[in-house]
C-alpha cells in the first residue's frame, strides 16, 4: 500500500475493493489447424490421376519433352562428349522422367518389348506411357529394361531395380550392381 495516513487508507477500503493478488491471464495462442491433403480413396473417386481421352495425345506432351530435355542439359552441365557416362548415369538415375522419351527393349513379357513414348506419370510400380499413335500404354517396371536416349547419349534402365516414386528416388544412393537377367 503506499504510504498513506490511516484515515485515507480507511477511507479508500470503504469506497473501493481491493485486489490482493492479480493473475494476469495470459492470451492463449490459436493453433493453426494443419490442412490435410486427400486420402487415397478420395483421390480415385475425384479421379485426380487419371488423364481424359481428349487429352490423350502425343502432340500435346511434346512440348513437355522439349522441357525435359531442358532439364537434363542444365542437371548435367551440356552433356558434353567428354563427359564421364558413370557421372551422366548417376544424375540421369536420380531426375524426374516426366517428359522423357523412353523405349521398352527387353521385357518378360514380349508385348511390351518396342514401346515408345513420352513418360506422363511415373508411380512406385508402373509408367504410363503416351505412344505416337495416341494411346496411353501402361508400361510395369518390374522385369523391363528401359532406354533413355538424350542428345547422343543413350541411357538402359532396370525398371528392377528402379520400382520408386520419383520423389523417392531422387534421395536414394543407387549401387552399381551387375546386369539382371530377364
Amino acid at each position: 500500500m503506499p504510504k498513506k495516513k490511516d484515515e485515507a487508507i480507511q477511507d479508500i477500503l470503504t469506497r473501493k475493493a481491493v485486489v490482493l493478488e492479480h493473475y494476469s491471464q495470459k492470451k492463449r495462442k490459436q493453433k493453426r489447424k494443419k490442412t490435410k491433403g486427400f486420402t487415397a480413396k478420395q483421390r480415385r473417386e475425384m479421379r485426380l490421376f487419371e488423364i481424359e481421352p481428349e487429352q490423350q495425345r502425343y502432340t500435346i506432351f511434346l512440348p513437355l519433352h522439349e522441357l525435359w530435355k531442358q532439364y537434363i542439359r542444365d542437371l548435367c552441365h551440356g552433356l558434353k562428349p567428354d563427359a564421364q557416362p558413370h557421372m551422366v548415369q548417376g544424375k540421369l538415375l536420380k531426375a524426374d522422367l516426366h517428359g522423357a522419351i523412353v523405349t521398352v527393349t527387353k521385357s518378360k513379357c514380349p508385348s511390351y518389348v518396342g514401346i515408345t513414348g513420352i513418360i506422363l506419370q511415373e508411380f512406385k510400380h508402373i509408367f504410363k506411357i503416351i505412344t505416337k499413335e495416341d494411346k496411353l500404354k501402361v508400361v510395369p517396371k518390374l522385369n523391363n529394361v528401359f532406354m533413355l536416349e538424350i542428345d547422343g547419349f543413350i541411357s538402359y534402365i532396370y525398371g528392377s531395380k528402379f520400382q520408386l516414386r520419383a520423389s523417392e528416388r531422387s534421395a536414394k544412393k543407387f549401387k552399381l550392381k551387375g546386369t539382371i537377367d530377364l
